[in-house]
């Protein structure tokens, strides 16, 4: 398609999102295009904002717009459950089964020695340091349950068992090989409540 320079710009950043391939992004600029001003500088704005305000907890490393994340500075959550996830886009699905009453913890990741991925990517070592620092009888290893997500919940459980600290993962009814973010609030809600030793 012949477009115009600016529109074959935004064609081309549409493109670099995920799951947004050309038709997508073809339907997105031309919606842009012919919406009124106002409401595409609000859809600047906001893009511009959460680039500029948000950051990551220094507690539990989730998305925030301050030193700590809502639920790390929430007095009715439970600080003696971390839960610990992948990245901050599995804690949502978590939250939405109003099931687990606990902090969190996010890792960025997980370990995958084919990608370059060893502990020290990780944010391992800070979890061990909430450990040592706070009052914790549980930690839930709630990585995705495929190869990259398992190999890093039993590298966690044979760190933190030794510490005396319970390690649970969330029981079965999640796929093999499939990710939180895509999990049903029931199947998920039930997987947390029915979580196992690991």
């Amino acid at each position: 398609m012949n477009a115009a320079p600016s529109i074959q710009k935004l064609l081309d950043e549409l493109e670099r999102l995920p799951g947004v391939g050309p038709k997508s992004a073809q339907r997105i600029a031309y919606y842009i295009l012919n919406t009124d001003s106002s409401q595409a500088l609000r859809l600047a704005d906001a893009i511009h904002e959460v680039k500029e305000q948000v950051c990551f907890c220094q507690i539990c490393f989730n998305y925030a717009e301050g030193d700590a994340c809502d639920i790390c500075s929430s007095a009715a959550r439970d600080q003696g459950q971390i839960c610990v996830v992948s990245e901050p886009k599995d804690i949502a699905p978590i939250e939405r089964t109003g099931v687990f009453e606990g902090v969190y913890h996010v890792l960025h990741g997980a370990l995958s020695p084919m990608d370059g991925i060893g502990p020290d990517e990780l944010k391992i070592a800070e979890l061990l340091r909430r450990l040592s620092s706070q009052e914790v009888t549980e930690v839930i290893i709630a990585t995705n349950p495929n190869v990259e997500g398992e190999a890093t919940a039993a590298y966690l459980a044979r760190l933190i068992r030794p510490l005396g600290v319970r390690v649970t993962r969330p029981a079965s009814g999640l796929p093999v090989g499939g990710d939180l973010e895509y999990a049903d609030e029931v199947t998920l809600g039930r997987a947390m409540e029915g979580r196992l030793e690991i």
